[in-house]
This record gives structure tokens, C-alpha cells and sequence, in this order.
């Protein structure tokens, strides 16, 4: 039973969602919204949806850049070549897709662990986006493989502008992380975390430890293909099969290292800081250096920047950015309630 004057545990998190619906449209601006949170969303899901298969499932996987591939093509393959299908469907068919391939590519769990399927998982990276480059078909005849995302609409409303982007964005990202979270609470989720901890006594105790992985895999490829369309169709509305290579994998894998395994809000915290580091050194490296490091060297700190990063993550706080908040936020809570106590006074 929860205490009198106990916050629910979903207060923050409807807190956070009205701000974001509210408050984001009346102070952001479209650089806001262009750079940063719809980068940052579309990053978000992907982090999700790799923390699904990961973080809860413990099954290592190196080729999220070519999920987020998968239902970007799909995507624009269904709105191009299936007349008068509707925007939810054409994203809702990209995931299904993503997912299917997702489980083909799992199968290998099934015999491999750790580094083995890390490997396994990297074929899959390579595999589409030499796809996607030898065979034309998928970008519609496109030498190049460049296409051109086509316009977000449901039921005759466009989302053209960048707040209509944000809008729809935001939207489809809460509906999959509220399904992601609660499919980690059911017994699919106990399940996922049952073969994480030890798979051989996981098997003893019942757990469908194939099943498992297999539903892992699909879930997992199916909210990071979303993603995917999110990535293509409402932030870049333009896409090469280059822009899902494998530093766009690792940097989703870099994401939920930081922010915290096993924790979806680490998933978001994560994607924060990965989106707006960058922004960041910059502007830092703007205001001390006057704009005179080139943008390969500024790459390049960037790049060893987060490796320090991430190392002192490892190091100092395995658990991430959703443990070392939640700690902090322990401790001003208990700081908080011996300053009311009547023995404080």
C-alpha cells in the first residue's frame, strides 16, 4: 500500500510526457526541434528497443543500424508500391518486416552466446546494407541509393512542419515505450530476464528459453524498424544505405551502455547525452578555439571524448545514468526527509 504523501511512480514520468507535449512546442524552435529532438527520440525507440534484446535478454547484438535500414526501406517500398495504404499500417508492415528478418537473424542464439553471437549479429549489419546498395529495387532504381522519404499524413492531416514532426514523433515513440514497458513487466519480461541471469537454470525452472530469445529478437527488431522510419521519415527525410553503417550500430549500443542496461528511462537518458554532446563540444570548441579546429578533428574529439566516456561509465557506474540518478535522487530525498522530521526540529 503506498504511503500517505508518497509520490506514485508514475508521476515523473506523466510529468515528463505533459512537458513534452506542452511545454516544448511553446519554447522550442525548429533548430530545436530539427537537431535535437528528433534525433533524439528517433535514437531513443532504437535504444529501447535494443535494451529489449540486450539489456533484459543479455543476447549481445552489433547490427541495430540494419533494423533501423530494414524499416526505413520497407516503409518507403509499402508507400510507394502499395496504393492508398495508411501511414499507421505502412509503419506498423516496416516493424513486421524488421521483425521477421530480426528472428532470422536470432536464430543463431539458439546455439551461440556472447562473442560468438556478437559476430553473428555483425553479419546481419553488413548483409543488408550490401543489399541495399547492389540491388536498386529497394530505393526504387536509385543508383546511388538515395531516397527521398515521402510526406507524413494521417487521415489527410500532414505532418509537414517541424512541430508536426515532433508531434508525431513523440507520439509513436511513448505508444512503443509504454508497450516496451510493459511487456518487461508481464511474464515475457521475467522470462527474457530469467535467460539473462542463467540460462541453464532458467531451463530448469520451465522458462521456454528458446522462445524467449526468439520473441527478444522480434520485439526487439520490431521497435528499432520503427524507429528506423521514424530516422528516415520525419527527421532526415532523405536516406542512404551509408547513413545505417556500423558506427550508427555502436552508437546505439553506446547509448544504452550509458544510460543504463535493463532500464528503459536509461534508454532516453542515454540518447540525451550521445544527441547533445556533440552540440556541445562545438559550441565549446567554438567559444575557446574560435572556430579553428576543422570538423575532422572536432569528429575525432568527439569520438575519444565518448570512449573516455564510456570507460569511466564501465568503471565508475556499471548500472548507467539511470542508476547514478536514481542514487542522487535517493539521497536528496532522504536529506530531505531529516530535515522535516520532528527530531530535526
Amino acid at each position: 500500500m503506498r504511503r500517505l504523501g508518497q509520490t506514485p511512480a508514475w508521476f515523473p514520468v506523466a510529468l515528463v510526457v505533459a512537458a513534452a507535449y506542452l511545454l516544448a512546442p511553446v519554447l522550442g524552435t525548429d533548430y530545436l526541434f530539427e537537431a535535437i529532438l528528433l534525433p533524439f527520440l528517433a535514437l531513443s525507440l532504437a535504444a529501447v528497443g535494443l535494451n529489449l534484446l540486450t539489456g533484459y535478454t543479455g543476447q549481445v547484438s552489433l547490427g541495430s543500424a540494419a533494423f533501423l535500414a530494414i524499416g526505413a526501406y520497407a516503409a518507403f517500398n509499402l508507400n510507394l508500391r502499395v496504393a492508398g495504404l495508411p501511414l499507421p499500417v505502412t509503419i506498423l508492415s516496416a516493424g513486421a518486416v524488421a521483425a521477421l528478418i530480426g528472428v532470422a537473424f536470432g536464430l543463431p542464439s539458439l546455439r551461440l552466446k556472447g562473442f560468438y553471437l556478437a559476430v553473428s549479429t555483425l553479419a546481419a549489419q553488413f548483409f543488408v546494407q550490401w543489399a541495399l546498395t547492389k540491388f536498386p529495387w529497394f530505393s526504387n532504381d536509385s543508383n546511388s541509393g538515395v531516397i527521398d522519404a515521402p510526406e507524413l499524413r494521417v487521415a489527410g492531416f500532414g505532418f509537414t512542419t517541424p512541430l508536426g514532426r515532433y508531434y508525431f514523433t513523440l507520439t509513436v515513440v511513448m505508444l512503443l515505450t509504454a508497450f516496451a514497458w510493459r511487456l518487461v513487466s508481464v511474464k515475457a519480461g521475467r522470462d527474457f530476464m530469467a535467460v539473462r541471469d542463467h540460462e541453464t537454470a532458467a531451463k530448469i525452472i520451465g522458462v521456454p528459453v528458446l522462445r524467449a530469445k526468439l520473441v527478444a529478437f522480434a520485439t526487439s527488431s520490431f521497435i528499432i524498424g520503427v524507429a528506423g522510419v521514424l530516422w528516415a521519415f520525419a527527421y532526415l527525410r532523405t536516406v542512404e544505405p551509408d547513413g545505417f553503417n556500423l558506427d550508427r550500430s555502436f552508437q546505439i549500443l553506446f547509448i544504452v551502455i550509458v544510460g543504463g542496461l535493463s532500464t528503459i528511462r536509461g534508454s532516453f537518458l542515454g540518447a540525451a547525452l550521445i544527441v547533445v554532446l556533440p552540440l556541445l563540444l562545438s559550441r565549446l570548441s567554438a567559444a575557446l578555439f574560435g572556430g579553428g579546429i576543422d570538423s575532422g578533428s572536432l569528429d575525432m574529439i568527439q569520438r575519444i571524448f565518448l570512449g573516455v566516456l564510456i570507460i569511466g561509465f564501465l568503471i565508475a557506474e556499471p548500472d548507467g545514468l539511470a542508476a547514478l540518478l536514481q542514487r542522487v535522487a535517493g539521497g536528496l530525498a532522504g536529506r530531505a526527509r531529516r530535515l522535516t522530521s520532528p527530531s530535526a526540529r
